[in-house]
């Protein structure tokens, strides 16, 4: 895991971009999907949560059984004009 001992570090792109080192990616679960919120404290000193946000909102929930629908189109219901 990476420490302060042993820091890493990377560019930030003229677009304000930057990877996340593979480690501590690694290290952290960072994956496709989640998020960094970033914080600066009154001492100027920057924070960096990660929140997870891989899964949907409904991915929890099991679709429910409605039963069988016959499927009836506009016409057979109320006649072709």
């Amino acid at each position: 895991m990476a420490t302060s001992e042993s820091p890493e570090e990377t560019a930030v792109s003229e677009r304000g971009m930057v990877t996340i080192p593979a480690e501590i990616r690694r290290d952290l679960d960072i994956g496709p999907g989640d998020k960094l919120r970033w914080d600066i404290d009154s001492s100027g000193e920057l924070t960096v949560e990660v929140i997870r946000q891989r899964e949907g909102v409904f991915d929890d929930f099991e679709p429910a059984d409605v039963g069988e629908t016959d499927a009836v189109s506009v016409e057979d219901e109320f006649g072709a004009n």
